[in-house]
């Protein structure tokens, strides 16, 4: 199981706080030959509280967690970054990692469209949107999240370990 990955870093758009400091890892195939074991993957890594479905509709982040979202199968197009953000085709096999606070909406996806969420050790995610009256307090919340200890994909060893650092 190998992927491209592809580093995508979004800037603060004044409603979507995104993370100045850590990309949206996207691996462009890393379960093209075995979608279906997407969870249990994301699970063995320390990466749970996972469900499977879709994805909202409106811009949406969280300001508590970093996110793994992995396509079982359909395709979709999500906008990440808010509403100048970039537009980026998934489908099945594909990963994208979510930096704490980085925007996510779907734009447009296939009938049969499903993903694989799940976060680092298992966390509890809250569900922000944008609205004024969230900060700064959310802006705290994501400065606090700390570094998963594991790749979603590869555990000990992997992309997110070695693109991901913290300036604090």
């Amino acid at each position: 199981m190998t992927a491209d990955v592809t580093l995508y870093p979004f800037e603060d758009d004044g409603s979507i706080p995104n993370n100045q400091q850590l990309s949206v890892l996207v691996y462009e195939g890393a379960f093209k030959d075995n979608p279906d074991s997407i969870e249990k993957t994301f699970n063995e890594n320390n990466w749970g509280n996972s469900w499977v479905g879709g994805v909202h509709d409106f811009h949406h982040y969280h300001s508590n967690t970093h996110e793994v979202l992995g396509v079982q199968s359909g395709s979709a197009m999500l906008q990440i970054g808010g509403e100048e953000g970039k537009m980026i085709n998934i489908e099945a096999g594909d990963v994208l990692v979510l930096p704490a606070g980085t925007g996510h909406r779907n734009m447009k996806a296939t009938e049969d469209f499903r993903i694989v969420g799940a976060y680092p050790e298992g966390a509890e995610y809250n569900m922000r949107t944008g609205e004024p009256g969230e900060r700064p307090d959310v802006l705290e919340e994501i400065w606090h999240v700390p570094l998963p200890d594991t790749d979603p994909v590869y555990g000990k060893d992997g992309p997110l370990l070695s693109n991901w650092t913290l300036s604090r």
